[in-house]
């Protein structure tokens, strides 16, 4: 039995918006490793309204809680341009409002593994996989 190859993730452009700043060199550094450009990633809520709003994107990671601040505006400006998201949260699903329980999301703290099945799953356009960070 032959399994099919990843899909490449070169080239595929990912917003990552993380207010912690150990956690969003991590996710950069590992999106980087497997061949994704990383836009940011921003700290605020500001930045990442920006940069949702003004870049070409793949895929973008939500931080759900920026420094007090709900991440949720950003999701709306991504979801109006068809921009595929994932939530990061340490609050559970809990913080997650029901407009947006469909979107995927990885429980802090979440393994580097999960995440680059979620860019896979939930970001390429090729072959659906399989999501082994679903819920």
């Amino acid at each position: 039995m032959s399994l099919l190859p990843d899909p490449p993730l070169s080239n595929l452009r990912i917003l990552v918006v993380e207010d912690e700043i150990l956690i969003s060199e991590m996710i950069a550094n590992r999106l980087h490793d497997v061949g994704c450009e990383v836009i940011g990633p921003a700290a605020s809520l500001e930045r990442g309204t920006t940069l949702a709003s003004n870049e070409n994107l793949d895929g973008a990671f939500l931080d759900v809680n920026l420094t007090g601040k709900p991440s949720f505006s950003i999701a709306e400006i991504l979801t109006r341009r068809e921009v595929p998201i994932a939530f990061l949260t340490g609050y559970g699903e809990s913080a997650i409002p029901e407009a947006y329980r469909q979107i995927p999301f990885l429980s802090k703290p979440f393994e580097l593994h999960e995440l680059i099945a979620l860019v896979r799953c939930h970001f390429t356009k090729d072959t659906p996989h399989r999501c082994l960070a679903s819920r």
